[in-house]
């Protein structure tokens, strides 16, 4: 490839408006203590391509943007797929089945915080890293893996790289 910095800002990009798109299109299940982001099944991406992590970052936010999130809410819950896409990213050598895992972690530890101080919502955090980490766990370890899987097929043609299996 001659220009891998425009391939990487494509790339990113794509990712970016591909979770807005599907934060907006589900925004009744986006957003609250009980969540399933589809978009969050896009979290896995950075096991193939680190473009994926500044991609799933800016996304996330012009989400939370255009979701009428609040300030704190577009501020951490944008660092914590930001945290959930790096370290997807650090974790890509040991196995493919890690992918979702630093996503849930991160969103169930960040998400109920910014739910009970951000939003005032008056549940018990262990209650909302529940219903949050249950609506993580289906979208990045169900839908992700199943993202994942059916890009590992074509992963030279799409990210231009080999990944770990």
């Amino acid at each position: 490839m001659k220009n891998k910095g425009t391939h990487f800002l494509v790339q990113g990009a794509a990712i970016a408006a591909v979770y807005v798109v599907l934060t907006l299109v589900f925004a009744p299940l986006s957003f609250g203590e009980v969540q399933i982001r589809f978009s969050e099944a896009l979290t896995v991406l950075p096991f193939f391509t680190p473009a994926a992590i500044p991609g799933l970052f800016v996304g996330c936010i012009i989400a939370n943007l255009l979701g009428g999130a609040i300030p704190v809410d577009i501020i951490f819950g944008s660092i914590a797929t930001l945290i959930g896409a790096f370290f997807t990213y650090k974790l890509r050598n040991t196995g493919k089945w890690t992918a979702p895992i630093p996503p849930i972690v991160s969103n169930i530890v960040i998400v109920p915080l910014v739910l009970r101080y951000g939003y005032g919502i008056n549940l018990p955090i262990p209650f909302m890293m529940l219903t949050v980490g249950a609506g993580e766990f289906i979208s990045a370890g169900v839908i992700g893996m199943i993202l994942l899987g059916a890009l590992f097929k074509y992963k030279n043609v799409l990210f231009h790289k080999k990944a770990a299996v």
